[in-house]
């Protein structure tokens, strides 16, 4: 951790799987959208089993991963996040408690919106998602308005998310966005340099993210016959 002479200090705080996720849902999102309008679907599969790899990885590293990217980190109750919002309480460097319930939240859309891809068929049942032959035709048709609902709602939270960022960097000169380029960020307290991840534990992430998104690729065959 480098200290500099006004007292600041340098620490890394985002690791680069968590890097690496955001800015794959970054570009992701709006890929999908694309995909979907020009009617690319088989595109927009490849691309939806790509988001699902990288959000069970995202979701198997805030289990196991490093400090700040856990959800037991920046997850907190009611009390905490009415204390940070009344000002009460000291920002701290990672997400805040209410920004660690946006991130929930992004992430349990972002889960409902694949699963119900998944099962989605198109209004002639010409084209499905892979799981689709694992429900009935009336499930798979309800999937594909309730996924176009659901990414609706999505884009709101985005929107949320923007916003706050904004709020942040325009109102109260705090810069959240190129701490998630560069991994870095400058603290005003004597923070201690967050617990980093193992490679072990990134290893094993990834080879599970794989394994499922490989299990649904093959259209989710029974693991025990």
């Amino acid at each position: 951790m480098a200290r500099g002479a006004d007292g600041t200090a340098s620490i890394y705080l985002w690791d680069w799987p968590v890097r690496l996720t955001h800015w794959g849902f970054v570009l992701l999102l709006p890929a999908m959208w694309w995909t979907a309008e020009e009617g690319e679907m088989e595109r927009h599969k490849q691309l939806g089993l790509i988001f699902l790899g990288l959000l069970a990885f995202r979701i198997i590293w805030g289990l196991v991963g490093s400090g700040p990217a856990r959800f037991s980190q920046f997850m907190r109750g009611p009390a905490a996040v009415i204390a940070f919002v009344r000002g009460g309480a000291p920002a701290p460097a990672g997400h805040s408690p209410l920004g660690g319930w946006s991130v929930a939240a992004l992430l349990t859309l972002i889960s409902l919106q694949i699963g119900l891809g998944l099962i989605a068929q198109d209004v002639d049942g010409l084209f499905s998602g892979p799981l689709n032959h694992l429900v009935a035709y009336e499930t798979g048709d309800a999937a594909r308005e309730w996924h176009e609902l659901t990414f609706n709602i999505l884009l709101g939270l985005v929107a949320v998310h923007i916003a706050a960022i904004l709020f942040y960097l325009l109102v109260k000169r705090n810069n959240l966005v190129t701490p998630m380029i560069s991994g870095r960020k400058s603290v005003a307290r004597a923070d201690s340099q967050p617990q980093p991840g193992s490679v072990i534990a990134m290893v094993g992430a990834a080879i599970a993210a794989l394994g499922l998104v490989s299990w649904v690729w093959f259209g989710a065959p029974p693991l025990v016959h």
